[in-house]
């Protein structure tokens, strides 16, 4: 088992404490945060008042906290040789996660970033049809909540889409644009932003918190193509294009373009298999450790991710 310790215990860290205390293979040694009264007393978590403590009792760390704390904390993990899961983004500058990749890269420590829509079994049920997408779409909007205002929307909520779409494209951005609305906060709090690749792909992302309902779809279009996923509500839709065949069936869906080329249409929903995406992040944490491999979200792939919402809040602000 590997010792773990949880430093933040607000709504995403009071999550990960009751997942790594059932976990097969964490076990759970405490958790520490500036609020010793974070938690209610019931929940019987071992708390440490001192997080250098913490540190020393365990072999890796999940970093919980705001975000303008992540690289202190991760910094003094990975110099004691303590293995980081830190939640998403992954730090407040691209200066500070450099720092933290070369560091964890000098002292052999496992590091990986909490983008859990990686693990959305909407989306790995059909990760692998995605290929060389020419235009994606993603939509996620969210009703305000003051959780997690102390970071922009694209930095809370459209660097999940970010992480995505980067996974599947795998090419440099090449073009940004971008517009936004502080609303509520003093950052902003609807943005969209196009992206273009150098392999040729577009991509429109478009993130709200102040929403009157909650949605988060992404559509990726690619050549005979089309394929639809719903992370909030867990579906998929999978749209294939293939040339007719002279004998068909007559409940076959055939459409002819102008010049008289029929082609078929075919419809597919995979199945979905019900998981709990933070344990299977946890998970493969956890393989990463003990096989001594890469993260399935490595710390580079935060820095990634972290690079391209800096370019769109840039166009911003």
């Amino acid at each position: 088992m590997i010792k773990a310790g949880v430093v933040g215990a607000g709504h995403l860290g009071s999550i990960h404490l009751k997942l790594l205390k059932a976990s097969k293979y964490f076990e759970l040694i405490g958790y520490h945060d500036i609020n010793k009264d974070i938690l209610d007393i019931n929940d019987n978590f071992i708390f440490f008042e001192k997080i250098e403590n913490l540190i020393d009792s365990v072999d890796a760390v999940f970093i919980c906290t705001n975000t303008p704390n992540h690289y202190e904390i991760a910094k003094i993990c990975i110099k004691n040789s303590k293995h980081i899961f830190i939640e998403k983004p992954i730090t407040s500058t691209l200066d500070q996660a450099i720092e933290l990749i070369d560091l964890s890269i000098k002292k052999n420590i496992k590091g990986q970033v909490g983008h859990v829509e990686r693990f959305n079994s909407a989306f790995t049920c059909v990760k692998d049809t995605i290929k060389v997408p020419k235009f994606i779409e993603c939509h996620r909007l969210a009703e305000f909540n003051p959780r997690g205002n102390d970071v922009s929307v694209v930095l809370d909520l459209m660097i999940h889409d970010i992480d995505i779409v980067l996974s599947v494209v795998k090419s440099k951005p090449t073009k940004v644009s971008a517009n936004g609305v502080c609303v509520i906060s003093e950052t902003p709090d609807i943005c969209n932003a196009r992206v273009e690749f150098q392999n040729g792909c577009v991509a429109n992302f478009t993130a709200s918190r102040i929403s009157l309902k909650n949605m988060r779809k992404t559509r990726f279009f690619q050549s005979n193509a089309y394929i639809s996923i719903d992370f909030l509500e867990k579906k998929t839709e999978v749209v294939k294009i293939k040339d007719a065949e002279d004998n068909q069936d007559k409940y076959a869906m055939i459409i002819e373009n102008s010049s008289g080329k029929k082609k078929q249409i075919f419809y597919n929903n995979p199945k979905i298999e019900e998981n709990n995406a933070i344990i299977e992040e946890h998970n493969a944490f956890a393989n990463s450790i003990i096989n001594d491999s890469k993260p399935l979200i490595s710390l580079k792939d935060g820095l990634d991710a972290l690079n391209l919402a800096n370019k769109i809040l840039n166009k911003i602000l």
